[in-house]
């Protein structure tokens, strides 16, 4: 794994602020904004650019979603960019192929659902965009027209997934060529088409044509018209609180209801008056996470096809009717609240905030790293394997249906402080997102971090990365005190000792605003590439 080094102040500016996992797309958002882009602008420049330079982690063959605050109005409104499962996905069509699951690699996965996140760019620019759509995406193309250098952490994740990128010809000539630069012109032509016809570009043409060729050549599902059906969806967000802080997070089909569980299962506990990364607050909050993963994975899919219950599971009276099951002295057995899911996935989070108090909350992902480790065609798109969250019970709520998306990982937040914007908080880590969210807010909430010092903190993630670990196994980086993992252990924790930093913990990213001088602070995950730029 990589090596960190933290301990770096937080970034400031009176103006704009753009943070995100890779210094070169938080430059391409922050350039911008001097050039007097707005939030979504910046959001989109740094996601397009992140589709280049981070693309174990992202891609425009991926999902997204959004919160956006409109200042003028004080609005926060929730863009639905997650992708559909096409017209031929079905319970049948993995009968037919002798499958008991959906693949996890390749191009079955990759072509099941129709990527949303270019249908999110534009819905998010054609509201808030300032500056033309080429421009947001002028610094991505010409990285990948050109080339950029490869980091460490783009080289390591290469070669961790070498196996499976080398069974795609295209995918291994890109990522497998071993330089220290990469490229991927196909890819430079892609964004170059949006850049010139916007939805239009990826979701029509030759873009779309090459997308169908490829997807029939490899017995996959894309048809021209799954593809010219996939739009982005205006919604409501989930609101909830803590303490004096009004917490807005995405919907379903995403997971975002668990941290506003979560922090209504621990608010009566007062958390605040317990020592910071001590012993009761860790397993007070894994405990809120078994009761919030449990609702989460009996409930959760995409409400246009199953009754998702989610005024119920974020209310106060829900979290009092769950909070009795939680033991303040002894770790709860999984069986007793079973939960599914993984660790395991890759997604990059982006905040901005521009010189007018608006902001952009975007988490894009592929899901696993490298998605579903194909790229299509002569089009230079890594394909995701989101669709790898559907399940083939057909009894279950999450089954695979046509037109429907699959249970999401991905989430952003807002927080508000007496009705103003205060943070624009998100991270990656699969099913540890909700995790990441809570601890990062309770750090800074109830102990007074900063951006920067809460998604530095030793962290913890619960449940496991792979088939054979425990799926109630405790992981925590060193930096936790001794006292605190002697402690978990004798209250019947199972504990995976990390070393003091690992990537597995996530990278989160943030930005706060002080309300009285409107001060932007930005952080930057160590965990990851990341920077926060002011301007």
């Amino acid at each position: 794994m990589i090596e960190f080094n933290a301990g770096r102040p937080a970034a400031q500016s009176p103006h704009g602020m753009v943070t995100s996992p890779h210094a070169l797309a938080s430059r391409a958002g922050a350039d911008l904004l001097r050039r007097g882009g707005s939030a979504v602008d910046a959001a989109i420049a740094a996601s397009a650019t992140l589709s280049v330079v981070y693309p174990h982690m992202t891609g425009i063959g991926g999902d997204a979603f959004w919160l956006i605050h409109d200042a003028a109005t004080g609005a926060v409104r929730y863009i639905d960019g997650g992708g559909r499962a096409t017209s031929r996905a079905s319970l049948d069509a993995f009968a037919r192929r002798g499958l008991a699951e959906v693949p996890y690699r390749g191009p079955l996965v990759g072509t099941l659902t129709v990527p949303g996140s270019v249908a999110s760019w534009t819905m998010a620019h054609a509201a808030y965009g300032r500056l033309p759509l080429a421009r947001c995406l002028d610094t991505a193309i010409g990285y990948a027209r050109d080339g950029f250098p490869m980091s460490a952490r783009l080289a390591h994740w290469c070669e961790a997934v070498r196996e499976e990128l080398a069974k795609s010809p295209e995918a291994a000539a890109i990522f497998l060529g071993g330089g220290k630069m990469l490229a991927n012109p196909d890819l430079a032509r892609t964004l170059q088409a949006i850049a010139s016809d916007g939805w239009y570009g990826f979701y029509a043409g030759d873009v779309a044509r090459e997308l169908v060729r490829w997807s029939q050549a490899n017995d996959g599902f894309f048809t021209a018209d799954d593809l010219g059906a996939q739009v982005a969806r205006w919604g409501e967000p989930l609101k909830g609180s803590y303490r004096d802080v009004t917490i807005f997070e995405t919907p379903a089909p995403t997971q975002g209801f668990a941290v506003l569980q979560m922090m209504h299962l621990l608010e009566p506990f007062e958390l605040h008056r317990k020592p910071f990364l001590g012993a009761d607050a860790v397993h007070l909050m894994v405990q809120a996470k078994q009761l919030a993963y449990h609702d989460r994975d009996r409930h959760l899919a995409d409400p246009r096809f199953a009754d998702v219950p989610m005024d119920r599971l974020v209310s106060r009276a829900h979290a009092d009717a769950r909070r009795p099951l939680m033991d303040p002295a002894r770790a709860i057995p999984w069986d007793r609240l079973p939960s599914e899911g993984t660790l395991a996935g890759d997604t990059v989070y982006i905040a901005a905030v521009d010189r007018d108090g608006n902001a952009a909350s975007l988490i894009h992902s592929l899901y696993g790293g490298f998605g579903a480790a194909v790229v299509a065609g002569r089009t230079g798109v890594v394909l995701q394997n989101r669709a790898a969250y559907f399940t083939l019970d057909p009894g279950h709520p999450n089954r695979v249906e046509p037109g429907k998306t699959p249970l999401h990982t991905l989430i952003a937040s807002l927080g508000f402080r007496n009705g103003k914007l205060w943070s624009v908080l998100g991270c990656m880590g699969a099913d540890g997102q909700p995790q990441i969210h809570l601890q990062t807010y309770l750090a800074m909430i109830d102990h007074g971090l900063d951006i920067q010092q809460a998604v530095e903190m030793p962290r913890f993630l619960s449940g496991r990365f792979a088939i054979g670990q425990p799926r109630d196994m405790l992981h925590l980086e060193a930096r936790f005190p001794r006292a605190t993992l002697d402690e978990l252990e004798r209250r019947g924790h199972t504990l995976d000792r990390w070393g003091d930093w690992n990537e597995l913990a996530g990278h989160a990213h943030g930005i706060t605003i002080d309300p009285v001088t409107g001060m932007r602070s930005g952080g930057a995950d160590p965990r990851s590439d990341g920077e926060a730029v002011g301007c």
